[in-house]
């Protein structure tokens, strides 16, 4: 069977304008050239496409279920043709993000569907880093954005300024077996069992929060360290953001205090200084 893009054309705009002779004007070819499309198609299915008795192009029973078929294979051609001029005009066809543990990951969900609802041809691919891991891949040139936090004064970053995000000390009641007030010390401390996020940077040497005096358990993500601080399994810093619900419910205590601190980090959206950012990744940086 030889079924050509041409015949499919014809037919299409035959049912859609309701007639062969409009249908002849839409695609701007002559009348007899489309029936000849039509008749040809037809002999090639051994099926008749139109019931023929009265003024208008009406589609046959089997007409009506090939046709089904016909639309969905044009509708695939346009959106071949549409990513064919994506990649002509140079518009990358997939960027690679990364998010940051301690990033607020909703908000930054919510920017990036805006983004690809209108690029659907660019595919993003998200990975998601701990600590130093997302500097170290865009440093590396392994990412097109990170959503994160950076030295601000290192010139090998650009930078936008998202969000900023407070890191508290938590533990539930009952862990600790001591006075929770203000002059609590990392010192006391140190029969405690702190959780540690596993850093995702192959080389680096940052000490976040880590009391190197302490027992340590160590998980691979924010919500994992989350639920193990409230099993009473270890103490550790989280994201405020993240922890804010329990803390209003007193299933968690902030023992922030006059020794022991919290911080605020700036989250930004930061990609390299020196790199030449194609059409879709410039795109993406507009939205934040």
């Amino acid at each position: 069977m030889n079924i050509t893009l041409q015949q499919m054309l014809a037919l299409d705009a035959v049912v859609k304008q309701k007639s062969i002779q409009a249908g002849a004007r839409y695609l701007n070819k002559t009348h007899p050239s489309v029936i000849a499309a039509l008749k040809k198609m037809e002999d090639e299915l051994g099926f008749a496409l139109f019931d023929r008795g009265g003024y208008r192009s009406v589609l046959s029973e089997k007409g009506k279920a090939f046709y089904n078929n016909v639309k969905l294979i044009l509708s695939d051609m346009q959106t071949l043709e549409s990513q064919a001029r994506h990649i002509q005009q140079g518009e990358e066809p997939e960027l690679n993000i990364i998010i940051g543990d301690i990033t607020p990951i909703a908000d930054v969900l919510k920017i990036l569907r805006a983004f690809s609802e209108e690029n659907s041809f660019t595919h993003l691919n998200l990975h998601f880093e701990n600590l130093y891991g997302p500097n170290e891949k865009l440093l590396n040139e392994n990412a097109d954005l990170i959503i994160h936090h950076i030295d601000k004064s290192d010139s090998r970053y650009k930078y936008k300024d998202y969000c900023q995000v407070s890191i508290v000390p938590v533990v539930a009641p009952g862990f600790l077996k001591i006075p929770i007030d203000h002059q609590l010390k990392y010192s006391d401390l140190r029969d405690y069992t702190q959780c540690i996020i596993r850093d995702t940077a192959k080389n680096s040497n940052n000490n976040y929060f880590v009391d190197k005096y302490s027992a340590h358990l160590t998980v691979g993500d924010q919500h994992t360290k989350k639920e193990v601080i409230l099993q009473r399994m270890a103490w550790g810093h989280m994201p405020l953001f993240l922890v804010n619900d329990e803390i209003d419910k007193g299933e968690l205590i902030c023992i922030s205090g006059d020794n022991i601190k919290g911080n605020t980090v700036d989250i930004v959206a930061a990609r390299l200084q020196s790199s030449h950012s194609g059409i879709m990744a410039e795109r993406l940086w507009q939205y934040f």
